[in-house]
Formats: C-alpha cells, structure tokens, sequence
C-alpha cells in the first residue's frame, strides 16, 4: 500500500473503535485520532500488534497496534484456545504483574477472558517477580503462565509474555500454534469475557506462594556461616519502582543480610519510574541515586534490578573510578556468579560432571562457557533469551542437570526450579558473593581479575541502533541481507575465519568456503569470527525496533600473564573493540 491507501485503510479500522464494545474514554481517543487524521492515527491502526514468539510488547495506548485491554482480551482468547486444544484435563493458567501503568487492569482482562472460557486461573492480587511466576506455574501444574510486563523498557510500553507447562517461555511448536490461534482472533466478537458464574474460576494467590518461592529462592545459599549468623556487611539495593520491593528486599531479609540500604526514592512501586528515563539496570544512569548512597554508607556492594525482576545490575567499589564505583557488565558479573556458584557446589560435594551442565547463549561471553569446561561440566550455548536455556532443561530432564547459566543482558538463572532469568535469586547470591569476599579480605573485583588471570580476559561492548516507525523493520532487514549478501572478509586487520548464519543455520569457514550445520533454531542473527578470536554479531531485537551488534575480544591467560598491567591489558582490549566497531561503520 502506498501512503494514501495506507492512511484510508487505518482510518477505516479506527472508524470501529468509535463504537461498542469499546468504551467512552477509547472512543474519544480514537475520534481525536480521527480528527486530527495524522501520522499518529496510521501508527496507532495500520496493522495489529504482533504476537511474537515471546508475546506482546509495544506502546500503550489505543488501537489495534498498541497494548490496550482489547488487545490484550483478543490476544487472551487466542491463547484460551489454544490451551483447550492442548489436552489438558483441566486446564489452569497463572498471572502476574509489574508495576507498570495498565498491569493490573491488563491481568484482570486475561483472567476473566479464561475464566470465560473454562479456564482455571492463579491469579497474584499484587505485583509480582517474574520469576516467582514460572515458579508457580510449575508448582501449581499449570498448563501455561502469563506476566504482564515490558521487563526493562521505558514507561510508555507494556508487554505480555507466555509460558508454558515447564515453567519457561514459550517456544516451538507452541509459540507458532498460540500466534496462530491470536490471529484467528479477528475482532471483540470473538472474546468470551466471563459471567458471574464464571468468576470461581479466578482463584487468588496468597502469602503461602510468596513464601514457597522465597523458601526456593534461601535454599540456593552456598554459606553455610552465612546462614547461621548473617551479615552486617552494608550493601545497596534499588528496585527501581518495580516489583523487587516485593521480593528483592525480603529475600534479602531471609539470607541474613541486616545492613541493607534502599533507594527511598525508587521504592515505591510506580508505573511512570519518576527517578529515571529508563528502569534498566544495563544502563549506568539507573543507579546513580544508588551509588550515591552507597558512597555515603560505605557499601560493598549496589544492586538493581529492573520493574519484574528479572534482570540485576551491581556496581561495585572502585577507587580508580571516578565515582568511587564500577558498574560490572552482565558478562562480568555472569563470570563471576558461574565461578562461585560451580566452586561452591564442588566445595560440597555437589557437582557431577557426569550429569550437571552450564547454559549461555550465543552472545553471551565465551568466559562463562570457559568456566564449565573448566570444572569439568558439558555446556549448552542457545540462541539468545532464556527461553532456549529452558527449552534445554527441558529436554535434559532425566538425564542432565542444570546448575547455573546466564546471559549478556543481565539475566541469571541458579538451579531449576525457576525456568526464567532470576535476579531475585541472582542479587541474594551475588550479596553472598560479595559477603564471602569481604570477609575474605578482597571484593568483586579482584575475584573477577583472579578469573580472568585463570581463564582469560575477555571484553565485551553492545551497541544497539533503534529504528523507529513503519521503515524501521526494513531498514533492518536490508542490513542483516547486505552482511549476508557480502561478508567482509577482515575487520580492522582481523581475518574472518567463519561466518555464521543462524538464519540459515549454517557455519562457513573461510578461505575453503567449507560449511557445517548449526544445530540449532533458525534465528535471524550472523556472527563473525575473526583470526584473533574476536567475535562480532549482529542480530535484530525480539521485542524492540532495534538492531544490536555485539563486540567480544579476549586474551589468554599466557598473554595476560606478560603484560606487566592488567589495567593496561583491558586497555588493549577495548581499542580493539573500537577498532571493529570502525570496520562496521558503528558508533558508540
């Protein structure tokens, strides 16, 4: 459709929003969408809101491509569907919610849309952490799971993401069988809300759950002394008005640490994150009223984590640093909770190379797969997200068991009870990391420098390119297409020795234009590999208008062990990164 075609058909859409079933506040909105009859009425209704292969994310607001209630009923009855279809006996699915605007009301909307259609459905009355409802979808037996949530992203979004009977997110075939009953779902007509007879289906979580997932989350401690006699080490924590008030602070509270300070002003749950641009514990700005905190109290260690909870972001004391503290990487502090975590099951007596393994994924830095293999233990690398690390789990059951995995993007799993990233369980141990090392006479950082004099240096960058509006998926794809069409052959005086094409799920080996299968799923992603063992991805976001490329570089612990600075060796590593960053033509 050209731009006129495109307009009439959103105005024509538009037009039905005016009407009922859609209330008097929405069908204001949209008639002003109308009047006005410009680019904001086409992006609100030119297509609908996609089901992806994690669910919905997008803006909130009105119209058929944004998060609103009747996107979120629509999108439910597809998912009721399909679950009748599944075979289940009798069917149940859990909900929980962030503290973004719209959450709770998008909750109610799926439980009674369920519950209309026979559904039974475990329903938290208040925010809740995402992992605690993989938790309870497990502990419940549920037959699916739903979080309202747009995990880390500004306030204007929300999301909805599904799990599954295991406790982990959605994949195949599951994925393509709910998005194609989503779209078999074409107007409100469809939706079966539930009458009054219906609302017993709704039942009601309560303290009982909380305390079952804080119990699983305390018994993951590898500190015998800590458990016994607490901590009074001080340490920061924000939750950056998100769900961690509810979680991170009493989980805390169990593990024994009694000096925990928090960021009065982000402890309150609150949709509209007043303190920053973005809750994303990735990006330094999201806790700098933290490390101001910490400076005053003289912590050991700052946490955040993001609205539900599923990912942490920790500074740590550094007197090289201008602020006194250095925000750590989600490779560097995935390295490091790796370490800990499989020297501590070793130290028990609790580590079988026979059956236990490491997951990461293909991003993520190749240090926490270094470190597996160095304790013995078989690792998984999946494509990117956590629902591959658990679509793994899954599989192994029976014959392997998951200990500890993690990703780039600051998400960490312990343990399989939880089948989500988990940074309710990921901050009680990374206190305990910090706790340990203090007592120890040293701290994080010079446990993550004796890892790496070890097991090597590693340097990792990402630089993410958003690409807003209706052009902003093509112009991505016509990038991913041009690496595809003509790989360069070297960046910054690297030869690239391999390209790998996920889409294709192929690996070829330069000069001999040799290639191998990747077993793997296809995704849209290409990874160079160059000579000095530089690896350089691109792949398009899942959930976001952006492409990310990802930069990794590293050093042997015999090349570490020669350089007189370990400073000056990150150094090194970071101009090389700067230099391949050059070659793409990538800022940042």
């Amino acid at each position: 459709m050209n731009a006129i075609e495109l307009k009439e058909h959103a105005r024509k859409r538009a037009v039905a929003w005016t009407k009922e079933p859609f209330d008097a506040a929405t069908r204001q909105e949209v008639g002003r969408l109308l009047e006005e009859n410009g680019d904001a009425l086409v992006e609100h209704f030119y297509t609908d809101l996609e089901f992806g292969t994690g669910g919905l994310r997008g803006l909130m607001g009105p119209g058929t491509n944004r998060m609103n209630r009747y996107t979120v009923a629509q999108t439910t009855q597809g998912l009721a569907q399909y679950v009748l279809d599944s075979g289940s006996s009798n069917p149940s699915v859990a909900i929980a919610h962030d503290s973004r605007n719209g959450s709770p009301e998008f909750a109610r909307v799926a439980a009674e849309v369920l519950a209309g259609n026979g559904i039974r459905v475990f329903l938290y009355p208040a925010l809740r952490p995402t992992p605690q409802l993989s938790f309870t979808v497990r502990s419940k037996g549920c037959t699916a799971g739903i979080v309202i949530t747009a995990s880390h992203n500004p306030k204007e979004y929300n999301g909805y993401k599904v799990y599954w009977s295991d406790g982990g997110q959605i994949v195949p075939p599951h994925d393509r069988g709910i998005i194609q009953e989503v779209r078999n779902v074409h107007s409100m007509d469809s939706v079966r809300w539930a009458a009054d007879s219906d609302l017993p289906n709704i039942h009601m979580l309560g303290a009982g759950d909380d305390e079952a997932y804080l119990k699983t989350v305390q018994d993951l401690s590898l500190d015998a002394g800590l458990r016994k006699e607490g901590s009074d080490m001080p340490l920061v924590y924000t939750p950056l008005h998100g769900t961690g008030s509810a979680s991170v602070i009493p989980a805390l509270k169990n593990a024994g640490f009694r000096n925990v300070h928090i960021v009065e002003s982000q402890r309150e749950p609150d949709g509209n994150f007043p303190t920053v641009h973005s809750p994303n514990p990735e990006e330094g700005a999201a806790l700098a009223e933290a490390i101001v905190l910490a400076k005053k109290v003289n912590a050991q260690l700052v946490m955040g984590t993001d609205p539900d909870s599923d990912r942490v972001g920790i500074a740590v004391p550094d007197t090289l640093s201008e602020s006194g503290f250095r925000l750590l990487n989600g490779n560097e502090t995935g390295a490091l909770l790796v370490h800990y975590v499989l020297q501590g099951r070793k130290n028990a007596g609790q580590l079988n190379p026979q059956t236990d393994f490491v997951a990461t994924t293909i991003v993520t830095s190749n240090l926490m797969s270094e470190l597996g293999k160095q304790f013995g233990l078989k690792v998984h690398e999946t494509l990117t997200g956590f629902k591959w690390i658990a679509d793994v789990i899954r599989r192994e059951e029976g014959r392997g068991r998951f200990v500890v995995g993690g990703e780039e993007s600051y998400g960490y799993m312990i343990g399989d009870a939880v089948r989500d990233k988990d940074a309710v369980a990921a901050s009680c141990l990374l206190a305990e990391m910090a706790h340990v090392a203090h007592a120890a006479g040293t701290d994080l950082l010079g446990e993550l420098e004796a890892i790496h004099r070890e097991h090597g240096l590693y340097q990792e960058a990402l630089v993410s390119q958003t690409r807003q509006g209706r052009t902003g998926k093509a112009d991505i794809a016509a990038q991913m297409e041009s690496f595809r069409a003509a790989p360069p052959r070297e960046l910054a005086g690297e030869e690239v020795l391999e390209l790998r094409d996920y889409q294709e799920r192929k690996r070829t080996v330069f000069p001999s234009g040799k290639t191998e299968d990747i077993a793997l799923p296809s995704s849209n992603v290409i990874q160079f590999v160059t000579s000095a063992g530089s690896i350089v991805t691109a792949r398009p976001s899942g959930t976001e208008p952006k492409i990310k490329f990802y930069f990794s570089v590293c050093m042997s612990p015999e090349e570490l062990a020669k350089k007189n600075d370990y400073g000056q060796a990150k150094k090194e590593l970071e101009s090389r990164i700067v230099r391949l960053k050059a070659a793409l033509g990538i800022n940042g």
